[in-house]
């Protein structure tokens, strides 16, 4: 497979605008980082859509939320900048690979107040701003996905569904009091 990769020019360098699609549309993604002595650590990230952003062709951003005061992947990144993303999408079934190398940005609350989502949207507490230099991403294929969809979008089709059952029942009880 890496050779029929490599032959085919190898996994993709450079934020392309369907990866940057991708990214918008994510709530999630997983991080991981692994320390001087090679102990690998793997730490979810979450917020609304948009909430890991595109800066540049290379580059993704976040504003990097309080948590549970561990500092585990901080500390990791102060060690060792190679850093993984992993983006799954379950109700599409597809999953993107980022390969770069990342770093914890403190003191400047310009660029986090860029990055952190409206406070109506999001009502997290931003420490930090976490930039990611990508260096490599593929997308898998949807092979052994489970097919998962968020609630938010569940509730708005069933409300779509009621909405129009309650329109077919009003056309019967018309159709029923135009026979009578």
């Amino acid at each position: 497979m890496y050779a029929r990769m490599e032959l085919n020019g190898g996994w993709q360098s450079e934020i392309t605008s369907d990866l940057a699609d991708y990214v918008a549309a994510q709530r999630s993604f997983f991080l991981a980082t692994v320390n001087a002595n090679g102990q690998p650590y793997i730490q979810h990230r979450g917020g609304p859509p948009g909430f890991l952003k595109v800066i540049d062709r290379q580059t993704l951003a976040f504003a990097d939320y309080q948590g549970n005061k561990q500092f585990i992947t901080q500390g990791n990144l102060t060690d060792n900048p190679r850093a993984f993303i992993f983006l799954m999408d379950y109700a599409n079934r597809t999953r993107i690979k980022i390969w770069g190398s990342a770093k914890v940005i403190e003191g400047q609350p310009e660029l986090l107040a860029e990055l952190m989502p409206s406070r109506d949207q999001y009502k997290a507490q931003p420490e930090q701003v976490l930039m990611f230099t990508v260096e490599a991403w593929d997308r898998n294929c949807p092979q052994h996905i489970p097919q998962r969809f968020d609630r938010e979008d569940v509730e708005e089709l069933l409300q779509q569904r009621d909405r129009r059952i309650a329109e077919l029942e009003e056309q019967v009880r018309l159709l029923k009091g135009a026979k009578d």
